[in-house]
């Protein structure tokens, strides 16, 4: 019984030696690692660009609030059109 229990241990031994089951594992988390820092990369760039958004939809709430009120309007004003220029006929 003892020689049967030492060649299973022996056997069961060499089996999970000649696995890769380890390697894939690893590999599979270093890939996965990767990915989610690509993503977490990612979601920050686009959580950037929300707040820039958002902020600049509040600096324009508040112009059109104060459209309502009836005051005058701030920032560049609109250039004014030039008038087409036409050629005299010469004779």
């Amino acid at each position: 019984m003892k020689k049967l229990k030492a060649k299973l241990k022996q056997l069961w031994t060499w089996f999970w030696s000649t696995t890769t089951i380890d390697e894939k594992v690893e590999e599979k988390v270093a890939e996965v690692k990767k990915e989610t820092k690509r993503r977490v990369k990612r979601i920050k760039e686009e959580f950037k660009d929300v707040k820039d958004s958002v902020k600049e939809v509040a600096d324009q709430a508040g112009d059109v609030i104060d459209a309502a009120k009836g005051s005058k309007r701030k920032g560049r004003k609109p250039v004014a059109k030039k008038k087409p220029t036409t050629k005299k006929k010469s004779k």
